[in-house]
Formats: C-alpha cells, sequence, structure tokens
C-alpha cells in the first residue's frame, strides 16, 4: 500500500439513493493506490448504491466525491477514460465469444491468459456459455488488463466455487501490488479480510465500523453477528 500518496478517489459526506429516497448518507470513505479496500456489510447496507455513486453512474444527493483529487460530477464514461474500472456481477457480451469480448475491450489476448491461463480453450466459445467463474474471469481480465488506476468491483465472488474466488481475489491483490487502487463489494469476508489493508462495514446506508483486517479479525465471529447479518426489511442496494 501507497501510504503517501493521494486517495484516488474520496467520498466526503456522500449520500446517494433513488427518487427521493436516500440509501446512503453520509460516506467518508477513500482509497489510494495500491491499497485493497473491503466495503463489506448485509444486503440492503447501501454498498452498491455507494460504488455506483463514486464511480458517476449515480448522482450524489449530497456531499463529495473527489477524483484524482478534484471534485466530480463527470459520468462513469468519462472517469472510465481517466482510469476508473468499474466491473459488476459477469459483465460480458454474452452473444459475443471469449476472444471477442476480450477485443471489443482493447485487451490482448497474451495479457488476459497471461492473467486467467484458464480462458485458453475459451476463447472460442460463446461468452454466455461459460460458467459463471470463467465469465467473471473474463470481466476482470478485461478491467485489470486495461491498467486501471482504480478498481470498483461489486460482488465478484457472488455465486461461486471458494477456488475461483480465491484466483478472482489474488489477482486484484497482485495487481494492488503494481500500484492499483482497489475497491471491493463482497460476501465472502473471511476471504477479502486475507487480501485487503482496510475495511469499511455498512449498515443502513451509513458506516459503522472501520479498520484493518487484523482488527477486525480479533472479533469476526461478532462482526458477523450484529453487523454483517440480514437486515430484516431489506432497502435497495
Amino acid at each position: 500500500m501507497d501510504d503517501t500518496g493521494q486517495p484516488l478517489i474520496e467520498a466526503r459526506a456522500l449520500s446517494a439513493g433513488y427518487g427521493t429516497l436516500p440509501v446512503l448518507r453520509d460516506l467518508d470513505l477513500e482509497v489510494r493506490p495500491g491499497e485493497v479496500v473491503a466495503l463489506l456489510g448485509p444486503n440492503g447496507a447501501g454498498k452498491t448504491t455507494a460504488l455506483r455513486a463514486l464511480s458517476g453512474d449515480l448522482a450524489p444527493m449530497g456531499g463529495e466525491v473527489r477524483w484524482l483529487g478534484e471534485p466530480t460530477r463527470a459520468p462513469l464514461h468519462r472517469r472510465a477514460r481517466q482510469g476508473l474500472a468499474f466491473v459488476g456481477e459477469r459483465a460480458v457480451f454474452t452473444r459475443l465469444d471469449t476472444a471477442d469480448n476480450l477485443r471489443v475491450g482493447r485487451v490482448t489476448t497474451d495479457r488476459a491468459l497471461a492473467l486467467f491461463p484458464e480462458l485458453h480453450k475459451r476463447l472460442g466459445v460463446g461468452a454466455g456459455m461459460l460458467s459463471g467463474g470463467e465469465q467473471q474471469m473474463l470481466s476482470l481480465a478485461r478491467a485489470l488488463c486495461r491498467d486501471p488506476r482504480l478498481l470498483l468491483a461489486d460482488e465478484l465472488s457472488l455465486g461461486l466455487a471458494p477456488l475461483v474466488v480465491d484466483r478472482l481475489l489474488r489477482a486484484v491483490r497482485e495487481a494492488a501490488d503494481r500500484g492499483l487502487g482497489a475497491l471491493l463489494v463482497e460476501q465472502h469476508v473471511r476471504k477479502v479480510l486475507d487480501i485487503a489493508d482496510r475495511v469499511y462495514v455498512m449498515r443502513r446506508g451509513r458506516v459503522v465500523m472501520t479498520g484493518t483486517p487484523k482488527e477486525l479479525r480479533g472479533n469476526l465471529d461478532a462482526l458477523e453477528s450484529s453487523y454483517l447479518a440480514q437486515t430484516p426489511t431489506l432497502t435497495t442496494e
């Protein structure tokens, strides 16, 4: 982790939601070059809303997003041109094969296969026919192989086998060790703590806990039962 670099992205008292309903309230958060930051919380906590507001996919209701040191309200496509990558659940073009997905993403096959050799035998297969894990490898390869400054990833591991989750998270950690900043919304709490530098825990639209993985592991059972359990009434993420 680079402790000296300025934050790539910051939220300052950020609020966001849908229509007139705020889902995210007064979020303060930052991600610096070279660090993996985990954003944890139960369904309905506001994690996806936070990523959408930080990426420019959702306009804030209040507060401020700072990107590369400057306040911004630029849309996602403009931030993407400046080095922000946003990976959602299996964001592939299902009617194109794997190789064409890489070409559309302006990623060379060699770089993608160096990252995920598992895709080699699947280059000619339609992306819609790939397994969930292969689709997520393809999505992550298209993001990381373009050398972004910042990766925002929403539930990379959703519904995937543990070994695949390990591969995806390890690829993110290795990219961060080369200078990438990453903010991960994750359901596999114990696995993401193995690669994260810092953690924010959200509940009902607000951050309720922050710390390092070491600090949170000391009371992980209580953390999971008190803050990461499902909320009785779910709100829009």
